[in-house]
Formats: C-alpha cells, sequence, structure tokens
C-alpha cells in the first residue's frame, strides 16, 4: 500500500523507509506547464518501516541518464526535503539550463541491492555511478511532464560528513519501472535494517 505524504521532522538516527505516492498538479516553471502526477517517494529518514520484504534484493533496470546536481550545501537538502520541493528544484534546474531536460541516447543499468545503486553500462564494463544505501537520503519518481509518457527518478544523496548533497536524475521507461525501483530500493533498506539487528 501506498501512503501519503506528510510533513513530519526528519530523524538523523533512523533509518527506516516509507514508500509513498501524492497525486497533485505540479506547477512546472517550463512555460507554465502543469502536470498532474502520481509521486512515488522513498523517504530514508522516516521513523516507519514497511518490513514486508527482510530477504536481501537485488535487481536491475534499464534507465537513462539526464545529469546531476553535485556538492550543495547541507542546508540546501534540509530545504529539499519534501517530494514537490525537490521536484520543482529539478524543473527550475532544468529551465537555468543547470539540467538537460532530455537525456542521452545510451542506455543504462541501474542495479539495486542491500548495498545500494549502481549504474554501470549495459556491458557491464563501466561503472559510472555508485551510491551506498547508508548515502542515500531520499529516491523518488515521477512524470517529466513533457508528454511521452517518460518518468524521471530522482535521487538524493548525502557525503560520509553529511557536509554536501547531491541530486541524481535518470529517466524510466514508464511510470511502473519508475515505481518499482523505489520498491525495490524500499526493501533494500528493510533487508539493511533487519541484518543489523542483534
Amino acid at each position: 500500500m501506498f501512503r501519503k505524504v506528510k510533513k513530519r521532522h526528519s530523524s538523523s538516527s533512523s533509518q527506516s523507509s516509507e514508500i509513498s505516492t501524492k497525486s497533485k498538479s505540479v506547477d512546472s516553471s517550463l512555460g507554465g506547464l502543469s502536470r498532474s502526477s502520481t509521486v512515488a517517494s522513498l523517504d530514508t529518514d522516516s521513523n516507519k518501516s514497511s518490513g514486508n520484504n527482510t530477504s536481501e534484493t537485488c535487481a536491475e533496470f534499464r534507465v537513462k541518464y539526464v545529469g546531476s546536481i553535485e556538492n550543495l550545501q547541507f542546508e540546501m537538502s534540509k530545504i529539499l526535503q519534501e517530494p514537490l520541493d525537490l521536484i520543482s528544484y529539478i524543473d527550475a534546474a532544468q529551465q537555468d539550463g543547470k539540467l538537460p531536460f532530455v537525456p542521452g541516447d545510451e542506455e543504462m543499468v541501474l542495479g539495486v541491492s542491500k548495498y545500494g545503486v549502481k549504474v554501470a553500462s549495459v556491458d557491464q564494463c563501466d561503472v559510472l555511478h555508485r551510491h551506498p544505501l547508508y548515502l542515500i537520503v531520499r529516491m523518488l519518481c515521477y512524470d517529466d511532464g513533457l508528454g511521452a509518457g517518460k518518468n524521471l527518478l530522482a535521487l538524493k544523496t548525502t557525503d560520509t560528513k553529511q557536509e554536501e548533497c547531491s541530486i541524481w536524475v535518470y529517466q524510466c521507461s514508464s511510470s511502473e519501472q519508475a515505481q518499482s525501483i523505489c520498491k525495490v530500493l524500499s526493501a533494500s533498506f528493510d533487508c539493511a535494517l533487519t541484518s543489523n539487528k542483534p
């Protein structure tokens, strides 16, 4: 079941996970475009855990890399806590030219496991990005608003000292694929939390 996103204070001592959706009209700064999208969000700062999958999870998905905004001051991470705030920030970055609207043509393999997220070339020879599970702050997916039925997957990470945060954006082939990635990542958090219990 999906739960409605509610505003809450983050807990740095907890790394439970939650998937939630919110159906809401998201106003984009791109030419006054307004889009209605279902936002699936994984919040790793939540105090709740779905707890419905404790087995080791590993899955791979074909995605395309849109771009990233790296080394933001950690204060920005506090501002971008809510899914709609993060979506609006990405929209503004695209309009300002900091992120492209569409990805390149090359497909990549996004793998999710109990260790985190790895993005590699299709032949697995080149690893482009590694996002350790404990550094992932939020993952969400939403319609890109361009009318082609594509969904964007946004991943917000921090560094080991929690001094900076980065935003990574990937394009999924469908909303079902994007939400599946969030579900698998949620199960990975559950698995990690269960294995760490004495």
